[in-house]
């Protein structure tokens, strides 16, 4: 079955920061034989392809030539084979269904992702992370079709080159695959992973049996404390990528800015945290316009007033956001969330 091409469609609802931007060609898929059938029609008419999940990691700073296509894929199959499980999720699965219906399931790994957004196709290219817990920690593999030649290709877990909020699909093969589905393995047996601070510290006053249930609830509570609702407030979430440097790098930084937090990191590496950094150039709660910074969160850019707020101007933040924390700090921050038409790189 093919699905229906549609031209000069809005993607501001199909992006979680409410930018208004509109694409030449669009269509929605919702099984693989669409997709397929949806890469041919782009082939015949010679258009670039774009593939959307749950657009809650991209930012939109312009009009997308060419066919974007939303994959709206569904369905979880599972193999057993003693306290493991492996889980496979299509990729457009949401990841907080995808972790409430494991934990339902009584299959164990993904609380501490609890309420990331999004869905699940996204989830390796940025390597998800929250609360002591990698996406690259679970994964087994994945399935991604080649947009140039419409083959299969299975990818393991060496073959995604995954790293601190990157991966494979963020580099040399972007825009290269379109993820099919996604295979975790969890585990049947109910141990928990605390080993974050914040989690910690919000367990300081809890009693009676922690349970990967209980965790969920906990990492759900402090993102809703630190974290404004996409629904209400149109964010993609944490911005920018804490940085990593050298530990040399931070011997001097501590003898300027003793208070500086830092997290020793492996290969003589120390992560600081992007939201203290930019906190400290006086940024939270700053507003241009119809965007801004949170003003309980300085990692989070948000799109004020009924999204009124367009790509340009938000990137036009991210980058005074930037050189402000690189002429205090000399760190650069990077962006976490991707770019998508635009011709300025970040």
């Amino acid at each position: 079955m093919s699905p229906t091409i549609e031209q000069h469609i809005s993607l501001q609802p199909f992006n979680s920061l409410a930018l208004p931007a509109y694409a030449e060609y669009f269509c929605s898929v919702s099984d693989e034989q669409e997709l397929f059938s949806a890469l041919e029609y782009a082939k015949q008419h010679q258009l670039k392809i774009t593939p959307l999940g749950g657009g809650s990691n991209l930012i939109l700073a312009g009009d997308l030539s060419g066919l974007v296509i939303h994959i709206n894929t569904h369905g979880i199959s599972h193999h057993s084979q003693g306290n493991s499980v492996e889980v496979t999720f299509a990729a457009g699965e949401n990841w907080h269904q995808a972790v409430l219906t494991t934990l339902e399931q009584g299959w164990f790994g993904m609380e501490n992702l609890s309420l990331i957004p999004g869905n699940m196709g996204a989830a390796p290219i940025q390597n998800i992370g929250a609360y002591g817990v990698e996406l690259a920690d679970l994964f087994v593999s994945l399935r991604a079709v080649e947009i140039a030649t419409g083959k299969l290709v299975k990818f393991n877990k060496a073959a995604c080159e995954f790293a601190y909020r990157d991966s494979l699909f963020k580099n040399v093969a972007r825009d290269q695959f379109i993820i099919l589905d996604v295979t975790l393995c969890l585990s049947t047996v109910a141990e928990v992973n605390i080993s974050y601070p914040a989690l910690k510290s919000a367990l300081e006053s809890h009693s009676g049996t922690l349970t990967p249930e209980k965790v969920s609830q906990l990492v759900c509570q402090i993102r809703r404390q630190k974290l404004p609702d996409p629904a209400i407030t149109p964010n993609a979430g944490s911005f920018f990528k804490n940085p990593l440097i050298s530990n040399s790098a931070l011997t001097g930084l501590l003898e300027v800015f003793p208070q500086m937090p830092n997290f020793p990191q492996p290969d003589n590496f120390t992560k600081i945290p992007a939201a203290w950094l930019i906190d400290q150039c006086g940024y939270k709660g700053l507003t241009r316009g119809s965007v801004g910074v949170h003003k309980h969160q300085a990692l989070v850019l948000v799109n004020h007033l009924d999204g009124g707020g367009t790509g340009e101007q938000l990137l036009e933040l991210a980058e005074e956001i930037r050189e402000g924390v690189w002429q205090r700090f000399a760190i650069r921050l990077e962006l976490e969330p991707r770019v998508y038409g635009s011709i300025k790189e970040f």
